[in-house]
């Protein structure tokens, strides 16, 4: 498996391992590692102000995490996520 996820078919085919019931979260790396629950899912247009490394063009998935952390993420996620 590659290193990065950078389509949803990509994205798909990680998940489709795991049961459809199993609690889903967006894990962050920084002073603490951190995961959120999912907000929103939404797909909008290329980058107009061409600050983008993709053509303007190419539409783009974003995955909204909801505001506040969920919890503190398990040190055996962290390390399956290779950050410890």
């Amino acid at each position: 498996m590659s290193d990065s996820i950078t389509t949803v078919g990509e994205l798909i085919a990680a998940l489709v391992a795991h049961d459809p019931a199993t609690p889903v979260r967006i894990a962050t790396a920084g002073a603490e590692f951190m995961d959120y629950t999912i907000e929103r899912v939404t797909c909008s247009p290329g980058d107009t102000d061409n600050d983008c490394d993709l053509p303007n063009d190419t539409p783009v998935v974003h995955i909204a995490a909801k505001d506040s952390e969920c919890c503190c993420l398990p040190d055996s996620a962290a390390t399956a996520l290779g950050w410890m």
